[in-house]
């Protein structure tokens, strides 16, 4: 063990990713919002990390289930779900997360809506959260590729510190594309 939140040194970070979607669940749709995550976290990543992927539908129930097993049985330092942010009848995706947070961390939200709002009015609709369960930050991201980095640019420089304050571990970014602000 060492002082990164319990995780053995030289074992790669875990992140899960969980995409919420009906018809991607279903093998209709391919999941383009959790391969942008994946080529996402590929870039800016330089700490070794491997992905628990999740495809479940847009019901809280399912939801829920799959970020309490990603933190507290897969040990994922970092949850970032895709879908079902908007205000559509089936768009849960927030209050699942919320009923599995500890603190919410309503930032995020705001930082992610403010980046997407100047070319797409429409971002205001979006309902993203973020918020800590235990030593796991969860963050919920629309699930169009596009929306997906651009919402990840607007807060990804603010994450490995919150995973640090949280006891997780030490997350290191390409500087030339992401500078992680860590004031600690």
């Amino acid at each position: 063990m060492d002082d990164s939140g319990g995780r053995t040194k030289g074992k790669p970070a875990r992140i899960g990713i969980v995409t919420a979607s009906d018809r991607a669940f279903r093998g209709e749709y391919e999941d383009r919002g959790g391969l942008a995550v994946r080529e996402y976290l590929a870039e800016v990543l330089v700490t070794p990390w491997e992905a628990e992927v999740r495809v479940v539908p847009d019901e809280e129930a399912p939801i829920r289930a799959a970020l309490v097993e990603l933190v507290d049985r897969a040990g994922c330092c970092l949850v970032i779900t895709t879908g079902g942010t908007g205000p559509a009848p089936r768009d849960v995706t927030p209050e699942a997360t919320a009923a599995v947070l500890e603190r919410e961390l309503t930032g995020f939200g705001e930082a992610m809506r403010a980046a997407s709002r100047p070319r797409v009015p429409t971002a205001i609709l979006s309902r993203q959260t973020a918020g800590v369960r235990g030593r796991a930050l969860i963050v919920n991201l629309p699930g169009s590729p596009g929306a997906v980095r651009e919402c990840l640019e607007a807060v990804f420089a603010a994450v490995p510190d919150c995973v640090d304050l949280i006891g997780g571990p030490y997350l290191e970014t390409d500087r030339s594309r992401v500078v992680a602000f860590r004031p600690h």
